[in-house]
């Protein structure tokens, strides 16, 4: 029976009619098929009543069966698998597999190595469908999983950059395609970001949660150093970058097996996917910016979302938007901002040095020697000590500044950053009037301010050491004199002569006629020795 197999449909109405008792000539007309298939079916319907299963097969038994279990009866199959030439392709099986493995091997190399040690062996077409059965019958089989809405956002990478050019340089800027999608519902989202570092891959993910619209329970990324900073099959060190991440809105982090993409299978799909729907769309277009590039594909992959999906009646956003968004939790007020951690030693100015920044910021004096735990986002520096919060400083980016607070200064380092005219106004008016004035005529005089500034202090010390009183005469007299120095102030009151006026010392000389004159020294050059 060379042809194509009879339905086993009509193979039940052969079994009927021969229990009838009917001929072969009456059954080939009945079912309107040849003699000779009827011979044939009958000679293997008497092997099967007769053989070694023959106390166990009936016709009764065959009617009952399903169709593919009867076919499987009338039909065994062919034997070809016990030919020789298939026991030595067997036993070179393992080597076939291990060679495909190598890099440049392939099966047309492999066929052709076959067929010179064994000539009469198999065509390439029989070596590749014998290596092909061989494959597929070590197969692990693959789970089905059953995702429940809002739960997990699978994330990844794709394998092949997407580019654009610097409108400057016109140089070609290949950037990194971040891909995510909810698996319940395979909404996708997609952004080119510069590196899978750190902060261009939290920055993605913060705007897969803004187009999301909210936060699922668990994130599944892979095991790039952005989000794993050592793999192991059962706790995973997280990075506590992105730890923090999850903190600030409320999610947990899963991340898949170590080689293992059938943890994420949806969003390696997604990416194989997005190749054909966003990369080829966008080969013959060029752009000049990350913005415009990502305006690009985010139409591109909204297109993907809203294409009706096969075998289903409805499109990925449809179903996101019917049964998993309002499933999502609510995103947070405030925008995630990236930590950074180190530990400083604070100086004897009680400043540390941030190298980031290439800057000074100040912690309290009492800490210096002191290792403090130093936080900074992009904003702002928070510094630590012994798990108490002692310094907030707001970030700066000029080179070589002191970012400095009062508060964080010792008392004389205080008192001298407080010093300005209108700080030795403030003091002297609380001592006396007259030293009050006699400090604002000080400031009047054209000297460098500092030069000021020790005399009044020096003021200010006399005043603790003296009688108000006699001050305040010492500076009137000083003021009366026009005299602005604290060593006048002290002579007089050291001398007591508070209650004396200062003489003027300029006295003339008296008039008489001892005067040489202009003439004297010109006779004095004709004098000869």
């Amino acid at each position: 029976m060379a042809g194509k197999p009879k339905p086993m449909s009509q193979i039940k109405q052969l079994i009927i009619l021969k229990k009838q008792g009917k001929g072969i000539k009456t059954i080939a007309r009945i079912l309107d098929i040849s003699k000779n298939t009827v011979k044939t079916y009958l000679f293997k319907l008497d092997k099967l009543l007769t053989g070694k299963r023959s106390g166990k097969t009936t016709l009764e038994m065959l009617l009952g069966l399903d169709e593919p279990e009867l076919y499987t009866l009338f039909h065994p199959g062919n034997p070809s698998y016990k030919d020789s030439r298939y026991d030595h392709f067997k036993s070179n099986l393992d080597y076939y597999k291990k060679e495909l493995r190598r890099t440049g091997v392939t099966r047309t190399v492999l066929w052709e190595e076959y067929r010179q040690s064994n000539p009469e062996g198999y065509s390439y077409s029989q070596f590749c469908f014998h290596l092909d059965q061989q494959q597929t019958a070590a197969v692990k089989p693959s789970m089905v999983l059953e995702h429940k809405p809002a739960e997990k956002l699978y994330i990844d990478f794709a394998g092949k950059t997407i580019p654009y050019i610097d409108r400057d340089t016109g140089e070609v800027i290949e950037c990194q395609l971040f891909v995510a999608c909810l698996p319940y519902s395979d909404y996708a989202f997609a952004m080119a970001v510069p590196s899978q570092g750190t902060s261009d891959f939290l920055f993605a993910l913060s705007r897969c949660f803004e187009d999301l619209g909210g936060v699922p329970q668990l994130l599944v990324p892979d095991n790039l150093k952005a989000a794993v900073v050592r793999a192991d099959r059962y706790e995973p060190d997280i990075n506590q970058a992105l730890e923090d991440f999850a903190n600030h809105y409320g999610t947990a982090v899963l991340p898949a097996r170590v080689r293992k993409p059938q943890d994420k299978a949806l969003v390696e799909n997604q990416v194989k996917i997005l190749y054909p729907r966003v990369y080829a769309k966008l080969r013959n277009m060029q752009f000049f910016d990350l913005v415009s590039l990502n305006q690009a594909i985010r139409m591109r992959v909204r297109a993907h979302n809203q294409t009706r999906m096969q075998k289903k009646p409805y499109c990925r956003e449809e179903k996101f938007l019917a049964e998993e968004k309002t499933l999502l939790t609510a995103l947070p007020e405030e925008r995630f901002e990236l930590r950074n951690y180190t530990v400083l030693t604070v100086a004897k100015n009680n400043h540390i040095y941030l190298s980031a920044d290439k800057r000074y910021y100040s912690v309290p004096h009492t800490l210096i020697g002191c290792k403090v735990k130093v936080v900074y986002t992009r904003s702002m520096l928070y510094a630590y000590h012994e798990g108490r919060k002692v310094a907030v400083h707001s970030r700066t980016f000029k080179e070589g500044i002191y970012s400095t607070v009062e508060e964080h200064l010792c008392s004389h380092h205080r008192h001298y950053k407080d010093r300005s005219p209108d700080y030795y106004r403030n003091l002297s008016a609380r001592i006396s009037k007259a030293l009050y004035e006699y400090v604002c005529l000080l400031f009047e005089q054209k000297r460098y301010p500092e030069q000021v500034y020790r005399t009044c202090d020096g003021l200010l010390a006399l005043a603790r050491k003296s009688d108000t009183e006699a001050l305040d005469k010492a500076c009137r007299t000083a003021m009366e004199n026009g005299v602005f120095s604290y060593k006048f102030v002290k002579n007089i009151i050291e001398n007591r002569m508070e209650d004396e006026s200062v003489r003027d010392n300029d006295i003339s000389l008296p008039k008489h006629d001892n005067l040489r004159g202009r003439s004297y020294y010109g006779n004095q050059q004709s004098i000869k020795f």
